[in-house]
């Protein structure tokens, strides 16, 4: 048994974990996806516990209307441009030298995710799309890999574990999602930051009792209002007609053959991931794209600056248009200046 000076000492005391539950927890791997104001607490959280493997997979570079609510980040890296991934991943390392970080600077989609998901104890979700958590959910659960869904949006939140095979997952509570543009979103609704915290507590906490093998015996929706001091917590089943875990349909992660479109939360911008992967030379790009725009380039990204829209562009193809909510327009500027 560790000494007081260990550093998990006073997580090792706790009855629900111990000295084996401590164990478990540094020999495990876990994945979040999405490196938001979920994500970064989920990230802090497991790495002070010691998880020993921490993958972040994130599309995204830092801006300084994260900050409010994205706890890992600082001004400097908004200066830097930093991606999620790798800022988040440098102030880990700092926190936990011990453990080992995996900075995934990338979407996932239908081509990436069972590699992505592949190895991990389990899977959390820091993700602001519907698309993302039901391609989550066909992976995890086609993988027999436990995931744990969270969702926030104004000052209340969501959450809930999902034991492949056990249990309810989220095809079973929303066989379909919402229809594009009937749902509002932070950009309209806002996100309070204790909720987003909260939540993301709860997940965690979910995630450490999954991986010190606490499965709980009842499947639980939660949901809080911390503005409102509400909590709510409802007992789920599994639906035997649920199209995923019921029928063995992964119809997200079947979708393979197409581009990856997603308007991203409060950000009026929109993602594209062209259908098939490529290996971009940044250099290249840039000096190609200095003609029509202002270029700038930190080698992890290009951003190019094109009269009242921005571009964001990774070395794998993908970009993200800013300055706009079309989808439309947003091909078109791709398609212009990145090719097809």
């Amino acid at each position: 048994m560790a000494g007081v000076d260990d550093r998990y000492a006073r997580q090792r005391v706790l009855p629900e974990i111990g000295d084996r539950g401590q164990e478990r927890l540094m020999e495990a791997s876990a994945l979040i996806v999405g490196c938001g104001a979920l994500g970064t607490v989920e990230a802090e959280l497991l790495a002070r516990a010691g998880v020993g493997r921490i993958r972040i997979a994130d599309r995204d570079v830092v801006e300084e209307n994260n900050l409010q609510r994205q706890v890992l980040f600082d001004e400097q890296d908004v200066r830097d441009g930093l991606p999620k991934a790798e800022a988040a991943a440098r102030k880990l390392r700092a926190i936990n030298s011990t453990i080992t970080i995996e900075a995934m600077v990338k979407d996932v989609t239908p081509r990436n995710v069972e590699q992505i998901i592949d190895g991990m104890t389990v899977v959390l979700d820091g993700t602001d799309n519907f698309e993302t958590r039901y391609l989550l959910n066909d992976a995890c659960v086609k993988h027999a890999t436990p995931w744990v869904y969270g969702g926030v949006l104004g000052t209340s939140g969501t959450t809930m574990a999902v034991v492949p095979h056990e249990g309810p997952c989220i095809r079973c509570l929303f066989p379909e999602p919402p229809p594009h543009g009937s749902m509002p979103t932070c950009e309209t609704a806002g996100v309070l930051s204790a909720a987003s915290a909260m939540i993301a507590s709860l997940e965690t906490a979910a995630a450490i009792r999954l991986i010190t093998q606490q499965e709980p015996g009842e499947h639980r929706l939660v949901q809080i209002d911390p503005w409102s001091g509400s909590f709510l917590s409802v007992r789920v089943e599994r639906r035997a007609s649920c199209p995923c875990c019921g029928q063995g349909k992964y119809e997200y992660l079947d979708a393979m053959e197409t581009s990856w479109i997603t308007t991203l939360c409060g950000r009026n911008s929109i993602q594209i991931e062209p259908a098939h992967a490529s290996s971009l030379s940044l250099d290249d790009v840039a000096a190609r794209l200095e003609a029509v725009g202002t270029v700038t380039n930190n080698g992890m990204l290009i951003k190019v600056e094109i009269g009242e829209h921005r571009l964001l562009v990774f070395p794998d193809g993908r970009a993200i248009i800013q300055g706009t909510t079309d989808e439309a327009v947003a091909r078109s500027l791709y398609s212009k200046y990145l090719g097809n």
